[in-house]
C-alpha cells in the first residue's frame, strides 16, 4: 500500500456472545484510497465495520485512525474522530424530510452557516434531493434513501467513509449510478472502505481489495489484480 496508512486493523478478535465471528483480521486503507471488502454471506465484512465503529467491540487486536487507538472508544467518540459509517439499512429517517436529515449529519450544534453551505455542495452533487428537500424520507425511492444517507454521513466532513451494501435492492440503472456517485466522492479526496455484494463492480472502483472467509482474510491485493485472480473469479465472480 503506497498510500500513508490512514485506518489500520491490526488482528483484531470480534464475537457475537460465543461465537467467534472474526479470526484475526487485519486491514489497511490509505488516505484517498477506496478498499473493499467482499465475500459470502457470513464471512464477516459487516461485523468488520462493526468493529471499526465500537458497535461490535472487538475482545483484542487493534484499530486506529491516523496513528490514534480507537479500539476502546465509544461510538460517538470515533464518529467525532472522523469516521462515518453508512450501514446497510441506510436509516434514513422516515418522518423527517431531506433537509432535516442532512441537518442531523453535523456534528456542531448551530453551525448554520456552514451546514447551509455543505448542503448547497451536496445538492449539486444529488439534484435529484435537491428536487426532494421538503419530501419526508419514508417516501423517497431506495436510490434516493442511499443518496440522501451518504450526503448526511458525508456532512460532517468525515477522514474516512464506511460504506455497507451500497447497491442492495436496487436496480441496475440505480446501482451505477450510486458507483459513479463513488467515484467522484473518492476523486475529491474521500477515503473509502466499502463492503458490497457485487464484488466485480467494487473492485472496477477500487484500489486493493480483501476477500474475507469465514471471519478469516484469505485473500488481499491490488483489486485490478484480484479480477483477474482464478480463486476470485471463481468464488465470487462467477467464472
Amino acid at each position: 500500500m503506497s498510500a500513508e496508512a490512514l485506518l489500520v486493523v491490526e488482528d483484531i478478535h470480534t464475537y457475537y456472545g460465543e461465537a467467534h465471528i472474526l479470526q484475526g483480521v487485519s486491514i489497511a486503507v490509505g488516505a484517498g484510497e477506496v478498499v473493499t471488502l467482499i465475500g459470502r454471506n457470513g464471512a464477516g465484512k459487516t461485523t468488520t465495520l462493526r468493529s471499526i465503529m465500537g458497535i461490535a467491540r472487538p475482545r483484542s487486536g487493534r484499530i486506529a485512525l491516523a496513528g490514534e487507538e480507537i479500539s476502546r472508544r465509544e461510538t460517538h467518540e470515533i464518529v467525532r474522530r472522523g469516521i462515518a459509517w453508512v450501514p446497510e439499512e441506510r436509516r434514513v429517517l422516515p418522518n423527517l424530510t431531506v433537509l432535516e436529515n442532512l441537518r442531523l449529519g453535523m456534528m456542531t450544534p448551530g453551525a448554520g452557516n456552514e451546514a447551509a453551505a455543505r448542503i448547497e455542495e451536496f445538492f449539486d452533487m444529488f439534484p435529484r434531493l435537491r428536487e426532494r428537500t421538503a419530501q419526508k424520507g419514508r417516501f423517497l425511492s431506495g436510490g434516493e434513501q442511499q443518496m440522501l444517507a451518504i450526503a448526511r454521513a458525508l456532512m460532517s466532513r468525515p477522514r474516512l467513509l464506511l460504506l455497507d451494501e451500497p447497491s442492495l435492492g436496487l436496480a441496475p440503472l440505480i446501482v451505477r449510478e450510486i458507483f459513479s456517485i463513488i467515484k467522484s466522492l473518492n476523486a475529491e479526496g474521500v477515503t473509502i472502505l466499502l463492503v458490497e455484494q457485487n464484488a466485480h463492480l467494487a473492485m472496477q472502483h477500487s484500489h486493493r481489495a480483501y476477500v474475507l472467509e469465514t471471519g478469516q482474510l484469505v485473500i488481499s491485493g491490488p483489486a485490478r489484480q484480484l479480477l483477474d485472480d482464478e480463486r476470485v473469479l471463481h468464488a465470487y465472480l462467477g467464472g
